[in-house]
């Protein structure tokens, strides 16, 4: 009876649905692993690419150019770097006051007299001179210890340190603030749609993509092109790797100076001189390339330039669907963006080739045999990838 209970435990409908669903998102997840391994840019916008060449003069020019290499390494660096040479320098600068103290006589193991007049007060040791060091360069004030008049050298070295500690602060400042205002960090809200679609606009066949502003604030002067990334083989047999081709998006306002306050449809027309045009549905998946888009704009609010760029992979792309709607009005005549219909699409009637449907448009009412039309299984099956 204990046996047959684990049994009916373990097979019940629920407990089928949780393992299906593990197992499907732990696939999904290893697939999408696999697929950021192989692409050049991956969806959020960086670069899968990494330089071999370890040779000096290229890790002098880093260092030659220290502020944009500053800039754009990890924060945790940064807080290393900026805690290392506080540190480091509150440090070297005890170690001078020290040396101060020590030939002047000041320090206890030297006995100093009763009148004895010190370069600092109350600095009888390393661990003392290094609270005078923290205290001079972070200007918290004097309190115990304090500088006095009677030598040159301490008062040179207290210049000294005032100007080091502001110069330092300075940078650091300077590097946290430039890291913060990044415009990498205002394309984290541009949003790309997670697949393109291939469908029938009129009577063009066109590639559509979504990209949204997720801000109220504008990006000014917004351009948007597309590079065709693919491996071709020249006739003398040379193998060229990431050989780019143009592509040209557009909306109903043109490519250019786009009004993007709300989501825009993306489009490319496939007509011959378009890399797609020898494509279908069959073959789209089978091919080996990458498309990857770019969006270019200024930020409103900060006057910083920035570009945001996502990729497309074959099998990113839905032949033969289209995307759901996504603005509407209110009653109260506001304009709505629903954003759960985004990456949502549905399957309609598509040619199954370019090629055929502008051959069928090009005759003019001649039979084209090879014409075919998909025709979707269910018009108001909703996909999302």
């Amino acid at each position: 009876n204990l046996t047959h209970f684990c049994f009916f435990i373990i097979t019940s409908e629920p407990d089928l649905k949780m393992i299906k669903y593990f197992k499907k998102h732990i696939h999904e997840h290893l697939e999408e692993c696999r697929i950021r391994r192989t692409r050049l840019v991956s969806k959020d916008g960086h670069c899968n690419i990494e330089f071999s060449s370890g040779e000096y003069h290229i890790l002098f020019a880093f260092l030659m150019d220290f502020w944009n290499t500053f800039v754009e390494i990890r924060w945790r660096y940064v807080l290393f770097i900026f805690s290392a040479c506080s540190m480091g320098s509150w440090f070297t600068f005890g170690l001078l006051w020290y040396s101060v103290a020590k030939n002047n006589g000041d320090l206890l193991e030297q006995n100093p007299p009763d009148n004895h007049t010190p370069c600092v007060y109350n600095v009888h040791g390393l661990t003392s001179a290094f609270l005078f060091s923290l205290e001079t360069q972070t200007t918290i004030g004097y309190g115990y210890r304090s500088l006095t008049e009677i030598c040159g050298t301490a008062v040179t070295l207290l210049i000294t340190q005032s100007i080091i500690g502001a110069v330092i602060n300075c940078f650091m400042c300077g590097i946290i603030l430039s890291k913060m205002s990044l415009p990498m960090k205002r394309a984290k809200t541009v949003s790309f749609s997670r697949t393109a679609v291939i469908n029938k606009q009129g009577n063009k066949l066109c590639l559509l993509l979504r990209v949204a502003n997720l801000r109220k604030s504008l990006l000014i002067g917004s351009q948007i092109y597309g590079k065709l990334l693919t491996t071709s083989l020249i006739p003398d047999g040379e193998t060229i790797i990431l050989d780019q081709v143009n592509i040209d998006f557009t909306v109903d306002a043109g490519k250019d100076n786009l009004f993007f306050i709300c989501p825009l449809t993306l489009c490319h027309v496939i007509d011959k001189t378009s890399p797609f045009f020898e494509m279908s549905v069959d073959t789209l998946h089978m091919q080996d390339f990458e498309l990857v888009v770019f969006l270019d704009g200024t930020a409103e609010p900060t006057s910083c330039s920035c570009q945001v760029r996502t990729s497309f992979l074959p099998r990113e792309i839905q032949w033969g669907y289209t995307f759901l709607p996504i603005i509407s009005r209110t009653k109260e005549g506001k304009y709505r963006v629903d954003f759960s219909n985004f990456n949502k699409t549905k399957q309609v009637t598509t040619p199954h080739c370019a090629k055929c449907f502008y051959n069928e448009h090009e005759q003019k009412g001649k039979d084209n045999l090879g014409f075919e039309e998909i025709e979707p299984n269910d018009a108001a099956d909703n996909t999302n990838l």
